[in-house]
């Protein structure tokens, strides 16, 4: 693999078994498959097109850094600090972030498919566009965010905080809500398939069209005429 390399940037490098660059520095279409860069000091770094699949970024500082394509699948990023860090179109499943800090932090169009976002620390992260199944986000904090394109079918929030979150083009089917908080969550752009009396009993307190609260009742053997 040919090899690119300047003060600030590296391009095209297999970095597999190399120590990071620490400060600021651009990656472009590196390979870090299974790289460790636990604590390494990449803050405001640029990650463009790379391979970080297995990586172990547990405690890494990542604070401003963008990650921008590529695939990150089965790494990890326990206890990182993710202030105001940028995933964008990046493939994410099965990612472990237990204690990661993620304030301001932004993710958009990325596949989560599976990912471990339980015990996260800060406040103010995001999702847009991004899949969500199957993945393991109890006690996730979003209230207030509008949540736009996400689908989190299967998903696990027990215990999540989402009062107050707006919900369109998104998807709930099947996803686990026990000890949910929705007060005041408008639901009504979001798919939540055929709920069970049970199930349905946890979307107290919030917001979701009479569509959607006719399928709950039909489900049930209930028919609703005018």
């Amino acid at each position: 693999m040919s090899e690119a390399h300047t003060s600030s940037e590296t391009v095209d490098a297999d970095l597999r078994g190399a120590a990071p660059p620490t400060g600021p520095h651009t990656f472009v279409r590196c390979d870090l498959t299974g790289a460790d860069l636990r604590g390494a000091d990449l803050y405001e770094s640029v990650f463009t097109d790379c391979r970080l699949d297995g990586a172990r970024l547990d405690g890494a500082v990542l604070d401003g850094a963008r990650f921008c394509g590529g695939s990150a699948a089965d790494a990890s990023f326990a206890g990182a600090s993710c202030c105001e860090t940028r995933f964008e179109r990046l493939d994410l499943a099965n990612t472990r972030w237990k204690g990661a800090l993620l304030t301001d932090a932004a993710f958009s169009g990325c596949r989560m498919t599976g990912a471990a976002l339980t015990g996260l620390r800060g406040i103010g992260y995001a999702f847009e566009s991004c899949n969500l199944m199957l993945a393991r986000c109890q006690g996730i904090d979003l209230r207030g965010r509008a949540l736009h394109g996400l689908r989190a079918d299967e998903a696990d929030l027990t215990g999540a905080d989402l009062r107050g979150t707006v919900w369109t083009e998104s998807r709930l089917r099947g996803a686990t809500l026990v000890s949910v908080r929705l007060d005041g969550a408008d639901l009504r752009g979001a798919d939540l398939g055929e709920p069970t009396l049970e199930e349905a009993l946890h979307l107290r307190g919030a917001v979701i069209t009479p569509a959607q609260a006719g399928t709950i009742l039909a489900a049930l053997g209930i028919t609703v005429t005018d």
